[in-house]
């Protein structure tokens, strides 16, 4: 089997959330359950931390597997989804699962795969636990697909739980109130495992609260001991900044922190990548002051993250950011008004699979648009999207390929301009720079 077929049996064989959307979303854990006895139960083979979360989660396993690598630990790291390579889903010490342990896995349990039917994210949780129990990973960081509590990846007994952030993503599997999503994300919550929440928010907290009163889990609210201000907001100078300065209080000591992820919104992040190492530490987790703030410093450069504020060129401004829900992008607008720019070129293209209404609301009216679409059968036509931006005041050309309307906006805009790209994952994973 080469590598090109090992990739067609994961997309073509079984749904995949990620190109078709609510097909392939199950509400169980049977098959993860029975593909992990299959493969002899890896999950039980190595130390792990599970993050869940509407916002963030991404950012804080990387920076969390950042500061693990920086302290000299072999460290899995297991995100989603992907941008450009199927294997950045699952990598160790920043370095992707090589394409041919990808086809040792497929060749191995084929037949069983094709038997079970599990979904692509299923066998991509198992081929993941399988590589880091292979490799002898000393800890690896789990980063939940969506929810929690039915999610693949919810069958570790983690060492510690992070919950980022809880806002409106994905109602129609998790619920359509902030509390209904807490109790789903709440669900890697196990018992006598000490669990984090980032960032305290009045609907949630009752239902973490009761939660690990049930399971007897010590719960830490971060942002009770950690008080993060980004010192260095705003972007006037000409020259790229290569990281963000924060002013960091832990029990009124205070200490400044370089953090190599640039968007404004990680300062609800910090408290829990913070307190997490806290916790971790006290667990006998050997993470010095020094792996924190070289972890934190090198975050991109240790484990590959990419597509999080990332700045593609300057006169003009390029700037990417994959957040795509109605939190994801106020944060995105309200760092984009630090900037000074004469002009704003939004190229923007979105899922076909959720309620854009709101986002676009929020959208500014003086900015000039380029609306795209991805290649994935979720991806809301270009056309569409034009329509519905066109009922909330805004204008500009409808460019499907992406390619072809950033190379548009970058043709057209002027040095003193910026352009954003962004609106899905999806298209921030089709910009040919990235």
């Amino acid at each position: 089997m080469t590598y090109q077929e090992a990739l067609d049996f994961l997309y073509g064989a079984l749904p995949m959330f990620q190109r078709v959307g609510a097909v392939a979303f199950k509400k169980d854990l049977s098959n993860t359950i029975a593909l992990c006895n299959h493969l002899g139960n890896p999950e039980n083979k190595f130390k792990s931390v599970h993050v869940a979360g509407t916002n963030g989660k991404g950012s804080s396993s990387h920076s969390l597997a950042a500061v693990f690598q920086a302290a000299g630990y072999k460290t899995g790291l297991y995100t989603s989804p992907h941008l450009k390579s199927f294997t950045e889903r699952i990598r160790i010490n920043g370095i992707e699962i090589p394409e041919e342990e990808v086809v040792r896995f497929v060749e191995a349990n084929r037949e069983f795969l094709l038997e079970l039917k599990p979904s692509f994210f299923e066998m991509t949780v198992g081929m993941a636990f399988w590589y880091f129990a292979e490799e002898a990973v000393d800890i690896a960081i789990i980063e939940v697909g969506m929810g929690g509590r039915l999610d693949s990846t919810n069958v570790i007994e983690p060492e510690l739980s992070l919950i980022t952030n809880i806002g409106w993503d994905h109602m129609q599997y998790l619920g359509d109130t902030l509390s209904k999503i807490a109790a789903e994300k709440a669900g890697i919550i196990k018992a006598e495992t000490p669990v984090v929440i980032s960032q305290t928010q009045e609907e949630c907290e009752p239902v973490f609260r009761q939660l690990a009163i049930e399971r007897s889990a010590p719960l830490v609210f971060a942002d009770d001991y950690w008080k993060v201000k980004k010192t260095n907001k705003g972007q006037a100078k000409s020259d790229i900044l290569l990281s963000a300065s924060y002013e960091v209080v832990h029990d009124l000591k205070k200490t400044e922190l370089e953090f190599g992820l640039l968007g404004d919104y990680q300062v609800f992040n910090l408290p829990g990548i913070l307190e997490s190492i806290e916790q971790l530490r006290k667990m006998g987790w050997k993470l010095s002051d020094e792996a924190v703030h070289e972890g934190l410093l090198k975050v991109s450069q240790l484990t590959g993250l990419k597509g999080r504020w990332q700045i593609l060129g300057k006169n003009p401004w390029v700037i990417t950011d994959t957040g795509h829900n109605e939190p994801g992008i106020k944060a995105i607008l309200e760092q984009l008004k630090t900037y000074q720019f004469d002009q704003l070129w939004l190229v923007l293209g979105m899922v076909s699979d959720k309620d854009i209404s709101k986002v676009l609301s929020l959208m500014p009216k003086n900015a000039h648009y380029i609306f795209c679409e991805a290649s994935i059968p979720r991806a809301m036509p270009a056309k569409e999207l034009a329509e519905k931006a066109a009922m909330q005041g805004l204008k500009g050309e409808t460019i499907p390929s992406i390619s072809e309307a950033v190379r548009f906006a970058r043709k057209k805009a002027k040095a003193n301009d910026l352009i954003f790209i962004g609106g899905s994952t999806f298209v921030v994973a089709e910009i040919e720079e990235l």
